[in-house]
């Protein structure tokens, strides 16, 4: 069943490829994704500001996020103001390249590296906000099938709320950024 263009817009990209990984595995150029995320278009100047980069740093690592397509210019503003915004709220990453070729090792590594430092900055947001944070822990007997069932039941939940990203308007007075994190795996 084919994805109408709206929902494909409106779901997170799901990298596959190497470089593209590669590009997004740099801290700076991940917090202009999470700032860009939960702030909409902003230039480089004001960016740089939020995480407290020079604006002609974060220039530069927009321009490296465009070329890879997960930035792009918002449209003009006035003056000399260059404003980005993101193209896909989010993405995935899947390591499913095992056949030991070349491209095979080179996905894995590249899937690794920026699997490690996006968790990473997320457990940082975490223990720095353990206030009062939520836990869960379980563990589950099931088949690959009714665990990818259930990892597409905890998307389908967690989607709910998209459509606040994208249109401040939507979210309620009280609502404020929440950041949910799922980890599945083995348990061996």
């Amino acid at each position: 069943m084919q994805q109408s263009n709206e929902t494909a817009e409106r779901a997170p990209r799901r990298l596959t490829d190497p470089a593209s990984m590669r590009a997004l595995s740099h801290p700076v150029r991940l917090a202009l994704i999470e700032v860009l995320t939960l702030r909409g278009a902003l230039t480089a100047t004001q960016a740089g500001e939020l995480i407290d980069e020079t604006p002609t740093t974060c220039s530069f690592h927009l321009r490296q996020l465009a070329k890879y397509g997960f930035v792009e210019e918002a449209g003009p503003m006035p003056g000399r103001s260059r404003p980005w915004r993101i193209t896909r709220l989010g993405w995935s990453l899947e390591n499913d390249a095992a056949d030991g070729t070349t491209e095979a090792r080179e996905h894995a590594v590249a899937a690794r590296h920026l699997g490690d430092m996006t968790l990473e900055r997320q457990l940082d947001r975490h223990r720095s906000h353990d206030h009062g944070a939520e836990r869960a822990h379980t563990v589950w007997w099931v088949t690959p099938d009714e665990a990818a069932e259930l990892r597409a039941d905890i998307d389908a939940l967690v989607m709910r709320y998209r459509d606040r990203l994208r249109d401040p308007a939507t979210r309620p007075p009280e609502a404020e950024a929440v950041e949910v994190v799922v980890l599945t795996h083995p348990f061996a």
